[in-house]
């Protein structure tokens, strides 16, 4: 879909293990959404942290693998490489237990970090990265560059403060959130508003956005882009675990809008992937654009 020009993008924060009742896969929403935007096409990097072991030696040669840049995910002698259990319900929605202090909590920036960003198209981060003062400070550092930001919010209580994730958006220019995201921030904001629409322009005027996207789960997401309203009612699937499939609709939406791809078409083709990744057991599955166009059709 998407032969408009490569993106150089990069994302920042946790790289670690999802570890299941009977598996563990590789992820961290911002390795998450890195992976799917190299799938796609775009030249991805990753600034992280990683311990001194096998699963971090792991995680790098994976990554390494899948096209990535891994020159600015460093190594700590001190600390293990992150480990999250999920807990799966019986729909196939995830809940979290994430490991602290973990690698990823002490990221600091080399000079290929530094160089990375000062030459991208686009930095995404996340919350969850700044729940540690180290990888806080780092973030912070990346935060002064002139390039295009976007903030992934990924709310994990206790995890984040109200003032912490105003700063965050402050600094961005594309937030994406989840509903119950939206909701909470907005009214953290002094929101009077019910209806996520006018919540989405509240917080982009409060934040001076160029765009926002709400993503409602089977439900497909709202984006506001340059002033208008896009949606998908989202995509029937049958569904095996939620993890990444959001990371994997911000890496497809992201990629589409940076690279001049129509709107409404790039919340469908977004919408898509992610009902795909839901399908499918982990955060990484592989998609075929064959399997994204089936389903765009069924609609």
């Amino acid at each position: 879909m998407y032969n408009q020009g490569k993106l150089n993008a990069v994302c920042y924060g946790e790289v670690l293990w999802d570890v299941f009742a009977n598996d563990k896969k590789i992820g961290g929403a911002p390795l998450n959404v890195a992976l799917r935007m190299q799938a796609l096409g775009c030249n991805a990097a990753m600034i992280s942290c990683v311990g001194n072991d096998n699963d971090g030696k792991d995680i790098i040669a994976y990554v390494s693998n899948q096209g990535l840049d891994t020159g600015a995910i460093t190594i700590n002698n001190d600390y293990p490489t992150g480990v999250v259990q999920v807990l799966l319900n019986e729909r196939g929605s995830a809940t979290y237990e994430i490991k602290y202090p973990s690698a990823w909590d002490k990221i600091t920036l080399n000079d290929h970090a530094r160089s990375l960003v000062a030459n991208a198209d686009v930095l995404i981060y996340g919350s969850l990265v700044c729940r540690d003062t180290v990888s806080k400070k780092s973030l912070e550092e990346l935060l002064k560059s002139d390039v295009y930001k976007v903030f992934d919010v990924n709310l994990r209580k206790p995890n984040y403060t109200a003032a912490g994730l105003e700063d965050l958006m402050q600094a961005s220019d594309f937030v994406k959130f989840n509903d119950e995201e939206l909701l909470e921030i907005a009214v953290s904001l002094g929101s009077k508003h019910t209806l996520p629409e006018d919540n989405m322009v509240f917080v982009a005027n409060v934040a001076k956005l160029k765009g926002v996207c709400v993503t409602k789960g089977k439900h497909g997401a709202t984006l506001l882009w340059n002033g208008t309203m896009y949606r998908n009612d989202g995509y029937t699937i049958t569904v095996a675990d939620t993890v990444g499939a959001g990371d994997s609709f911000l890496a497809a939406l992201i990629t589409g809008l940076l690279t001049g791809a129509d709107p409404q078409k790039t919340v469908d083709f977004a919408c898509a992937l992610g009902a795909l990744v839901a399908g499918e057991a982990g955060a990484n599955p592989e998609i075929s654009a064959e399997q994204i166009e089936k389903i765009m059709q069924k609609v």
